[in-house]
């Protein structure tokens, strides 16, 4: 059997060990856009953190972006207005 002709160290050891344990991010929708969003970080889509405006996003863009955003909510909104209407209606 061959036999290793120098020791590993135990930093590179640890390397190898630390992939064992790794996990997957866990990732929420945000409660304005519905876009996914690490927890505890402001939505980078919106620029809203538990419900409150943080970053006004908007201020930011040009003036065809604005628009396309703006529609892009309008119809996320509207999308859920529905969706409850139906859910009231059923019940």
């Amino acid at each position: 059997m061959a036999v290793p002709k120098k020791r590993h160290t135990k930093s590179r050891r640890n390397k190898r060990r630390g992939n064992i344990f790794l996990e997957k991010p866990v990732i929420s929708s945000c409660s304005k856009c519905g876009k996914e969003v690490l927890p505890h970080i402001l939505c980078h889509n919106c620029g809203y953190y538990k419900g409150k405006e943080v970053i006004n996003v908007f201020k930011k863009l040009d003036k065809k972006e604005k628009k396309m955003k703006e529609k892009e909510i309008q119809s996320k909104e509207s999308k859920d207005l529905s969706v409850e209407k139906l859910s009231k209606k059923s019940s």
